[in-house]
């Protein structure tokens, strides 16, 4: 696979984890404040989903989504971390170090497909901006 699919998929794939999560723990949510973030940040995340599978579509491309057991992975482990405190602190920390890897594997693919084309290049420079912003914005609910 090429730079550009594979920086593609990486978005693809991150906003996918995105949208999936964020839906899990809105429902889980109790602070109204909080929850309206989250719902803006999903929204944006199903921006660069659907951004990703375009750029992906036309340059010949598949998408390529996250495994079925990374999916349960995630949904069980928010479960889990969520049983006994549900509050929006916990919350909070715990999207924190999500983004926070985000922040991480973006930068690292930025490095890593340099010679990517722009298209590509930028959406994973607004993608990797956008989890920067969503650790500063979970900052106030902790």
């Amino acid at each position: 696979m090429n730079a550009n699919a594979e920086l593609l998929n990486f978005v693809y794939q991150n906003s996918q984890m995105g949208i999936d999560t964020l839906s899990q723990i809105i429902e889980i949510a109790e602070d109204e404040k909080l929850k309206e973030c989250l719902k803006n940040q999903k929204e944006k995340y199903e921006e660069f989903h659907r951004e990703a599978a375009r750029l992906l579509r036309e340059n010949g491309h598949d998408e390529k989504s996250i495994g079925m057991f990374d999916k349960l992975k995630t949904y069980f482990m928010i479960n889990i971390q969520t049983i006994k405190d549900k509050s929006s602190s916990h919350l909070a920390q715990m999207l924190i170090e999500g983004s926070s890897m985000g922040v991480t594997n973006a930068l690292q693919d930025l490095r890593k497909y340099e010679k990517a084309d722009t298209d590509s290049l930028h959406l994973m420079r607004k993608l990797y901006k956008f989890e920067e912003n969503n650790v500063e914005k979970y900052k106030q609910f902790l």
